[in-house]
């Protein structure tokens, strides 16, 4: 685990902690969901490199396979 120092305005903090807000379990909520959408996007990026040198089904294809499975039961 890592310590990150963050400033604040007082008249943000002292809102918050008013609220009842705990401001570091937030924070360490926003940066673990950020990391997982940061972590999500790059695994988007390689689905969609992978997927560049994938040719489409012929046109037919989906009802013609379907029908091919129907018919070997």
């Amino acid at each position: 685990m890592s310590v990150i120092s963050v400033r604040i305005d007082k008249r943000v903090k002292r809102i918050l902690e008013e609220a009842g807000i705990n401001i570091s379990e937030e924070i360490k909520k926003f940066l673990n969901e950020f990391a997982w959408k940061v972590e999500v996007r790059k695994r988007i990026e390689r689905f969609d490199k992978l997927m560049e040198d994938v040719k489409p089904a012929e046109y037919g294809y989906s009802a013609k396979s379907v029908r091919d499975d129907r018919e070997s039961h």
